[in-house]
Formats: structure tokens, sequence, C-alpha cells
């Protein structure tokens, strides 16, 4: 009994870290974005970084944090790992498939434009490959946590040089920008910490109940990191604008892997499980790849509530398998 106490107060604990970690990253990226409107920036830029970048700020604290615990000592090599990679591949899941889903059926249809599959689906569906292909001997390499990163500066690069616009949230300006800097700097040290905490937690979690790290990850920080998403999709489907949300839900699956696997993996070098290779990034692949064929194919570029449909059937059955082939990693 004394042990299921310490261990209901220790999820109570994450719990709270997890939400922190959440609010504490969306309340950052409205007030970054305040701060992006004042100072005028580049508002193709500011989509590339402040918005792709913010809007999976939960997952690349994880990923910090878990490497610098990793360096360290602090923190398990494997278990913490497994943790981040499968939260990482678990928020972008939830955003390719179950808030993609919700978009189509909530506004009703959505036009894919040529430039839009070259310059943002094809990429991603990139992104996901080139993750697969150096996470395939089990390990992120200090090397390959590089070559990720740098080709997402690349990317984004080609992108603001090409001056392509990319859909963006509004924001008014800040009023009091001195303020602003005070406030989100506060709440990006709140992420940090929250996201230790919780990290901690997890590893005593999964130690004590010996659950599959990347299981964890995959329920806990990939659903509660995907909440940011949720809030783009529902306001882009308030204001009829979903081309914005789907911008916003593509560049995040490609920030995922590219920035925080690559960033993650540059620092401390990362274990990753077999169900990640196995079944969470061939899942995504093969599924985006699936319906980028359909849309061109068979629906004229189109996607509707129908495809929402099925991208919904989908994510239930991501996790089903996920929870019956791989739920002991």
């Amino acid at each position: 009994m004394q042990v299921s106490g310490e261990l209901l107060t220790q999820i109570s604990i994450g719990a709270v870290a997890l939400y922190a970690l959440v609010t504490a990253a969306s309340r950052a990226i409205d007030r970054l974005l305040a701060l992006a409107e004042y100072y005028d920036i580049d508002e193709v830029l500011m989509g590339m970084t402040v918005l792709a970048v913010g809007t999976g700020l939960p997952e690349l604290s994880s990923h910090l944090i878990a490497s610098l615990g990793i360096l360290s000592g602090t923190l398990d090599y494997q278990v913490t790992s497994a943790v981040v990679i499968g939260g990482n591949t678990g928020s972008s899941t939830v955003q390719q498939f179950l808030l993609v889903g919700v978009l189509l059926i909530g506004y009703g249809s959505i036009q894919l434009t040529r430039t839009f599959i070259r310059e943002s689906y094809v990429p991603m569906l990139g992104a996901f490959a080139v993750t697969i292909l150096v996470a395939w001997d089990g390990s992120i390499s200090r090397l390959d946590g590089v070559v990720l990163f740098v080709l997402y500066l690349g990317y984004v690069g080609i992108r603001v040089s090409r001056r392509e616009q990319l859909p963006t949230l509004r924001e008014r300006p800040s009023l009091n920008p001195r303020w602003d800097i005070l406030v989100a700097t506060g709440l990006l040290i709140l992420v940090l910490l929250s996201a230790s905490i919780m990290l901690s937690v997890v590893e005593l979690i999964v130690n004590t109940l010996a659950l599959g790290g990347s299981t964890i990850g995959v329920m806990t920080i990939g659903v509660a990191a995907a909440l940011p998403e949720l809030t783009a999709v529902i306001d882009s489907i308030r204001r009829r604008a979903p081309n914005l949300a789907l911008g916003t839900l593509i560049g995040s699956n490609i920030v995922n892997p590219l920035v925080g696997i690559g960033l993650g993996g540059a620092v401390s070098t990362y274990y990753v499980p077999p169900a990640v290779i196995l079944w969470d990034l061939p899942f995504k692949l093969i599924v985006g790849a699936g319906l980028l064929i359909w849309t061109l194919y068979w629906r004229d570029g189109e996607l509707t509530r129908r495809e929402g449909a099925y991208l919904l059937g989908l994510y239930v059955v991501f996790v089903t398998g996920r929870l019956l082939l791989f739920s002991g990693q």
C-alpha cells in the first residue's frame, strides 16, 4: 500500500508538471508572437521559426532537458531516450492523424495546392524517411543529430530565400515589449523546470511498473504536447482558414524529428527503441505517402470529411498496434 501511495503521488506530480509544461509553452509562444509583431519580424521567417518551433516547444524542451540529464548522468540513458523519442513521434502522430482529421471534419474540405505539396508535405515525408535511416541501427549518434538539424536549417534557408508565404497565427503587437520579454523568459524557464520534473517522474514510473519508456512517452508527452496545435486547429476552423492550421501541423511534423531528435542526439546521443523504427516512423511515412497518392490521383487534390474520418480511424489503429505489439518498449 505504501508503494502504491508513493506511486500515486509521483503520478500526480508528473501530471502537474506535464500540465505546467504545456500551458507555459502555450503562453510563451503567445508572448513571442506578440513580440515578433512589435519588432516587425518577417512573416515567412516568423512562421518557420517562432511559430513552427514554438508549437513544438513541449517536445523540444523535453529533448533538451533529457539530453542534459543523460550527459550529466542524472537520467537513465535508455529509459530517458525512449521516453522523449516516443513522445516526439507520438506528438507528431497526433498532429498528422488526429488533428488533421478533426480539422477536416470540422471544416469540410481542403484543396491541396501543388506548391504546398512540394514545399511542405513532401519535406515532411522526407523528414520521416531520413529519421528512419539515421535511427535504423538503434541509436542516434552526435553526427546523426547534426545531420538532422542541418537539414532543418537548410529547409528554413530555402523557404526564406524564396520568400514563400507560410500560414501564421497573427497576434496583436506587444504593448509592453520589455514586460513581454520578461514574462516570456520566465515562462521558458518554467517549461524547462517542468520538463525536468516530468522526466524524473516518468523514469521512476517506468522503473516501478516495468513499462516501456517509449510507450509512456507516446501516451503522455505525445498527447499533451500536441495541445498547442489543437488550439491552432480550433482557431482555424473558427476563422474559416484551414490552410493556417494545416501549415502549422505539417510544419511541426518537420520540426519534431529534425530539430527535437536532431539537437537532442547532437548533445547526448540517443537509444532508439525498436518500436519507433519498426512501427512509429514507418506507419507515419506509409500512411502519409498513401494519403498523398490517394488525394492526388483519386480525389483531385481535395481532402474531405471522408479522409478526415479515415485519419481518425488510422490513429486508433496506430495506438492499438503500438500497445499490442510494443507495449514493453
